[in-house]
């Protein structure tokens, strides 16, 4: 039981204690007892304190140091050491096995089994037991001599310190246990509930107050007098005499921590009636002018202690009123607010008559900040209680805290010239030394606090809202919500600027830092933010100093810099929520001058250009500093990153003028001497770090014009990518949010960014493709060193396990476009080494197409310590890269691919070395029998079948037949359904045999839209072969025959006789073959097509080799041509079944329509019709204009796949770059793919965005799906688009032209010369 570690003591004997040693252990367990009385007297009942006591073991960290456990164990080692040594030796006599483990358990129970059975153990128990009774009965007799003692001592005591000082000591250290164990019966209650009648004497009045705190509060409150006792312990709450009254707090205080809800709250209402009586009945009155209020005046003392116990009961009951019936809570909640509307019901209102100092005010002294009104309205379960009363009964209390909001804004502009008076208010409201002594201003000011905080709390609740608007004094239109926030903001406004010293107390209670926090409160839910602040009087309020400042005027502002800062963070707050912006961008009802108005935005981004310039006249020097500059900058970005916003923003260069600015920055930061040893560079330094954190400000500024492609080509085009992308990868690898509006992290930049040629670079020169790399291959092969090996690492499941799941995502993104894979790998060939060291890291993209995907040695296969797993990965990123046809077409002139993966798929047959040999059915196998299919299959969903990576139970788990040579198994092919050649009887090949109308050209057009659109929703199978080849050239000859439409100049091409000796690229002819197999699938083309078909791209290369500029730009994707096929002239051959004349007719006339910029890639591409910036960029307008507006519009049509794409980190312009650049190849039916390029031609070039925008709609219910378990990117890429047809959504994106043609086509037209 005990541990022999005891000081030694003489010996004692087995048989029984001595008298000395009774009343030593007597001693002792009186001490004990003193030494836990804490834990004791907190038990609410004696089956409590008997728990306590037997367990104390457990609980008492200091049990074993006690004098009483220390005897214990030296008496028990003395009586029964002799036994414990002799069964010992009895059970260990023979053998010596127990010396540990099991065997030594077993032992120590068999010995403390044969101790407690021997006539020692029962001798020693008995002889203590004895002991013990003889004590207690000891203890307990003293009990009342050691009572009555005390009791003499205190009257004794009381009659020689009448007169002096009262002091807080209620009871004496020495009594303390007797205090705590002074259980009490109901007679002895009854007699002193008859001893606290107020008509006693009041020494017998005290006395029964001691003994009544001296007894458990359970016993008490479950008495049958307790009803009686509670009216008389309240008359004595109300007695001047603090003895009296102190007392009865003692006992109420320590009820309210031990009782029940149903006890605490009667208690808690008698106090609070009593408060209510004593203010009715001292009438104390309010201090004015210069007069102040001494707390430590008897009666104010004593209502601040009653007051301070409800304050804290009102704080701590929040967490166990929801266990009781709601009518306890409400009986509590209703005798606050009545206590608290008590004057303002009954005060006098009479002018002329002196102000009353009310409850509220003492309460805002305890709690400045309503802690406990933000308690109460936390839970539904309180809030409903406390919002139906303040509607039904005491909407007086909301009535003050709203006269005191605008009490305080008027005296804000009536002292305008004595801002040291209220300065020193808020100053010494707001410092935490203990004062006694306030003034009626403070006092305000501290009514003021309170008042906001509960007004805060109200607003941002509905039924907190419903209690507006509120009639009030001196106002002829009730106050209302609106009305509220503008004089919320108008405090903001007119508030002196906090002190530098002690800010941290200060700015705490400042009137700034107070309605700042009910704005962001505001701004943080949707419901509040709408009804609050998204109104028009709002933010004119906001925006006027900023107007002002603009037009040259001066702002109404006492401290214009740390006011407009504060604006800026509520106006960045407003903007970054859809309703906001929305508000920002369209609402143009702001007076700005001469009856002009405009928009939010607009004013917004003005005065942060004219912030940037330093051309705001009305502002001082030191006013405009970097943090203004850079908070409104701030603001102006939640605009611009989203596709909307910078629609607004983009015509006045905010981008150029931060880009300026940086470079600026950037130039002087650099002159800045660097600081020398002991020499007194202290300002310089500081100088050097202001300008340092500003450079970074701009940069990321800048960085964030990245978040659409439109603002990235902006971004481009000032030059500062790659520092932009440096500094994004610097907090990207800190794990750094983008900005504390923002919920995500930079994973949808950089997908963004990765996207393009130039931003794929920057990302390359900034190292975090280096960094992705090394990461992944970390993960993939080395497994995490600092994570301890006590079990092997389990076998994955998965063919991507979840370590790598991220890095594989990230990889997906960074190379989903073809751009990025050419920049990449593009003249790069693989190591292809005789031995790589197992230290040997890759740290490039082709260093892991070599490692992972090219594993064609065995030096490869031995270098991989998860041979398999490393594989499997790469194959499934290559799977991946491969549905990018210029990708995969880059691949394999590179490094052979399918020769490489043909090459693998006979070594792992049964027979290597024979081609008679079966194919060995592995993971491997069946991945690369995948990918196989894959890239030698072209097709949409009904026209090519690919094998699935999972086996199947059954006999035969892989029925699918696996290949190594060409061609492939047939059954990787559909039957394509039949294409209608001829089909003259249609009202649209009627139209298309007729002459044209003469009398206006423009009618034949609009005749011809109509009927297309009427075939494609009524019969679109019409519209394919002859027909559709037809329509094609006939509406490209009207359309570029036709002045206004004939949007380039036409080309200017005669054939050339060189041109059957110029040379195409292994690229072109891959991707000559692949529309060969396409077009051989399709039944389209002859034989002999494959002349044609390269004669034609000959045809182009000449073309549009004379229409590009000559460009000195190091990326590749800009030096040699277009970097991948040209697949929409491989379309329109297709069209025209083989037709080479027509198709290159028909091609050299699109050239010189709008269209033609956007379906057409290749003939766009660093086009001499463009600028030469655009032309040089290295980003196609099907990205920073078609994909640009396709996440617009997503954003507006189909929310929820917008949002979806937020939070996969992928984007939809990757996507949109992805299908339009390959015309949908592999991913619609050939019937879709023409009516995709007919649809573009006949209805207009934005007809591309609402296309893609009406397939992101066909998918949403898979990409909400996908996105759930994190695979979006891979099921984009890899998965045809099913069941889409053009003509199914052909009303839908009729509906999209009518909303967005203005906007959308209108920025096509600017492809020639865009706003920069």
């Amino acid at each position: 039981m005990f541990i022999s570690q005891a000081t030694p003591r003489p010996a004692v004997k087995m048989s029984q204690l001595s008298a000395e040693d009774e009343l030593e252990l007597q001693s002792l367990l009186k001490q004990l007892l003193r030494s836990i009385n804490d834990r004791i007297s907190g038990a609410p009942s004696t089956e409590c304190a008997e728990e306590i006591l037997l367990h104390l073991e457990e609980t008492d960290k200091n049990f074993h140091n006690y004098e009483f456990v220390k005897y214990l164990r030296q008496y028990v080692e003395s009586s029964l050491g002799t036994v414990v040594e002799e069964e010992t030796k009895s059970l260990t006599r023979g053998d010596g096995q127990h010396a540990i483990g099991s065997g030594h358990d077993t032992l120590i129970h068999a010995v403390t089994r044969r101790t407690r059975d021997s006539a020692e153990y029962q001798q020693m128990m008995q002889t203590l037991k004895n002991s013990m009774i003889m004590i207690v009965e000891s203890l307990i007799n003293k009990f009342e001599e050691d009572q009555m003692r005390k009791e003499d001592m205190h009257r004794e005591k009381q009659r020689s310190q009448s007169n002096s000082q009262y002091t807080d000591n209620c009871s004496d250290s020495d009594s303390s246990f007797n205090q705590s164990y002074a259980f009490i019966r109901q007679e002895q209650l009854q007699v002193l509930a008859e001893k606290l009648d107020s008509s006693r004497p009041k020494e017998v009045r005290w006395e029964a107050l001691q003994a009544l705190c001296c007894a458990p509060p359970s016993d008490v409150l479950s008495c049958e007098s307790w009803s009686s006792l509670r009216r008389k312990l309240c008359a004595a709450l109300t007695e001047p005499d603090p003895d009296l009254s102190d007392n009865v707090l003692q006992f109420f205080a320590k009820s309210f921590s031990s009782s029940p809800m149903n006890v605490t709250r009667e208690i808690y209402t008698s106090l609070a009636k009593s408060v209510e009586s004593s203010f009715l009945s001292y009438k104390l009155s309010f201090p004015s002018g210069s007069a102040t209020i001494d707390i430590n005046r008897p009666e104010i003392i004593r209502l601040l202690k009653q007051i301070r116990l409800m304050n804290d009961f009102q704080k701590e009951v929040t967490t166990f009123w929801i266990r009781h019936p709601e009518k306890y809570m409400e009986e509590v909640i209703e005798s606050t607010f009545s206590l608290l509307s008590f004057h303002h019901e009954h005060g006098s209102s009479s002018p002329g008559t002196e102000k009353a100092l009310e409850p509220i005010h003492l309460l805002t002294l305890m709690d400045i900040k309503a802690t406990w009104f933000k308690k109460w309205m936390h839970g539904y379960y309180s809030r409903t209680v406390v919002l139906r009363l303040l509607e039904r009964k005491y909407k007086s209390l909301v009535v003050a805290a709203l006269q005191q909001c605008i009490h305080y804004s008027e005296s804000c502009e009536h002292f305008t010239s004595e801002t040291t008076d209220l300065q020193s208010v808020e100053q010494q409201s707001s410092v935490s030394v203990q004062r006694s002594v306030y003034s009626g201003k403070e006092l305000e000011y501290a009514f003021f606090v309170h008042s906001v905080c509960v007004l805060g709390k109200l607003l941002i609740y509905t039924n907190g809202r419903k209690l507006f608007p509120i009639k009030v004094r001196k106002r002829k239109e009730p106050v209302s919500l609106t009305d509220l926030v503008v004089i919320l903001i108008y405090i903001m406004y007119q508030h002196p600027k906090p002190p530098h010293s002690d800010a941290s107390h200060t700015d705490s209670l400042s009137p700034s830092t107070l309605v700042i926090e009910v704005l962001w409160m505001l701004c943080e839910r949707t419901e509040c933010a709408a009804e609050c602040l998204y109104q028009a009087a709002v933010i004119e309020t906001l925006l006027a100093p900023i107007i002002a400042l603009l037009n040259g005027q001066q702002a109404k502002l006492k401290s214009p810099a740390a006011t407009l800062t504060l604006i800026a963070d509520v106006l960045a707050r407003i903007a970054n929520t859809d309703r906001g912006l929305a508000l920002f961008l369209h609402e143009k009802n702001l007076l700005v001058a001469y009856s002009e108005r405009t928009s939010a935005a607009l004013v917004i981004v003005q005065f942060t250009l004219r912030l940037l310039d330093k051309e705001l006249s009305s502002l001082s020097e030191s006013d405009v500093s970097h943090t203004l500059c850079g908070a409104f900058i701030f603001v102006c970005r939640q605009i611009y990153n989203t596709c909307e916003g910078l629609q607004v923003l983009r015509p006045y260069g905010l981008h150029k003028a931060i880009a300026a600015a940086w470079k600026k920055t950037s130039s002087l930061s650099e002159r800045v001497p660097t600081p020398v040893p002991g020499a007194t560079g202290g300002a310089s330094t500081q100088e050097l770090q202001d300008m340092l954190i500003w450079e970074e400000t701009l940069l990321d500024s800048l960085l964030n014009f990245a978040s659409t492609p439109k603002g990235l080509l902006l971004l481009q085009q000032t030059g500062a990518i790659n520092e932009c992308v440096s500094y994004m990868f610097s907090r990207f690898t800190k794990k750094l949010q983008v900005s504390r509006c923002e919920k995500f992290g930079y994973g949808v930049m950089v997908t963004q960014v990765a996207a393009t040629a130039p931003g794929v670079v920057a990302l390359h020169c900034s190292g975090f493709v280096r960094a992705l790399v090394i990461e992944l291959w970390s993960t993939l092969e080395c497994g995490s060193e600092d994570v301890r090996v006590v079990r092997p690492k389990p076998t994955p499941m998965d063919p991507i396990d979840r370590s790598c799941h991220k890095s594989f995502l990230s990889l997906v993104n960074l190379l989903s476009s073809s751009q990025s894979v050419w920049e990449l790998l593009g003249r790069q060939p693989l190591a292809n080494k005789s031995e790589y060291t197992l230290r040997e890291m890759p740290t490039s993209i082709p260093d892991l197409i070599d490692r992972l995907i090219a594993v064609n040695s065995d030096a490869k296969i031995h270098s991989l310590f998860h041979y398999e797993q490393s594989h499997t990965f790469g194959l499934r990123l290559l799977s991946v890269l491969c549905c990018n046809l210029d990708s995969f077409l880059l691949l394999e002139s590179q490094y052979n691919i399918s020769s490489m993966l043909l090459q693998s798929q006979r070594e792992n047959t049964t027979e290597p070395d024979t081609s008679e040999g079966e194919f060995i059915i592995d993971g491997l196998s069946v991945e690369r029998n995948h990918v196989l299919a894959r890239v030698s299959v072209v097709g949409g969903p009904s026209e090519r079948r690919l094998p699935p990576r999972a086996l199947q139970e059954g006999e035969d788990p892989y029925p699918w037949p696996m290949f190594s040579s060409y061609p492939l198994p047939h059954c990787y092919t559909l039957d394509p359904p039949k294409i209608l050649q001829n089909s003259q009887d249609s009202e649209i090949s009627a139209f298309l045999a007729s002459s044209k109308d003469t009398k206006s050209e423009e009618s034949w057009m609009v005749i011809c839209r109509r009927l297309y659109c009427k075939v494609m929703i009524s019969k679109p199978s019409i519209l394919s072969g002859k027909v559709l080849a037809d329509l094609l050239e006939k509406v490209v000859a009207h359309l570029s025959s036709t002045a206004a439409e004939c949007f380039f100049s036409s080309a200017q091409y005669k054939e050339e006789k060189s041109v059957k000796s110029a040379v195409l690229s292994s690229v072109e002819q891959l991707g000559i073959n692949t529309c060969l197999r396409y077009g051989s699938l399709l039944k389209l083309l002859k034989d002999d097509a494959v002349h044609d078909l390269t004669l034609l791209m000959k045809h182009l290369k000449i073309l549009l080799s004379s229409q590009r500029v000559k460009t000195s730009s190091e990326l590749i994707t800009q030096q040699d041509g277009y970097p991948g096929h040209d697949w929409l002239a491989s379309t329109i051959f297709l069209i025209m079944s083989g037709d080479m004349d027509r198709s290159l007719h028909l091609l050299l006339s699109l050239s010189s329509l709008l269209t033609s910029a956007f379906i057409w890639p290749a003939g766009i591409h660093a086009s001499v019709h463009v600028p030469v910036a655009m032309a040089e960029s290295g980003i196609p307008p099907v990205y920073w204009c078609t994909a640009h507006y396709v996440e617009m519009l997503l954003k507006a049509e189909v929310p929820l796949v917008h949002s979806a794409f937020r939070m996969s980190g992928f984007t939809p312009s990757q996507m949109c770059l992805h299908w339009l650049t390959q015309c949908f190849w592999n991913y619609l039916d050939w019937t879709e793919i023409c009516h995709y390029v007919s649809t573009c031609v006949v209805m207009g070039p934005d007809y591309q965005v609402y296309m893609c925008v009406a397939i992101f709609k066909h998918l949403q219910p898979d990409i909400l799906q996908r996105t759930q378990s994190q695979e979006l990117q891979v099921f984009l890429k890899e998965e045809p688009i099913q069941g889409f047809k053009v003509s199914n959504y052909l009303e839908f994106m009729e509906g999209l032209e009518q909303r967005y043609r203005d906007v959308v086509l209108t920025d096509m037209k600017t492809v020639r010369n865009p706003v920069e």
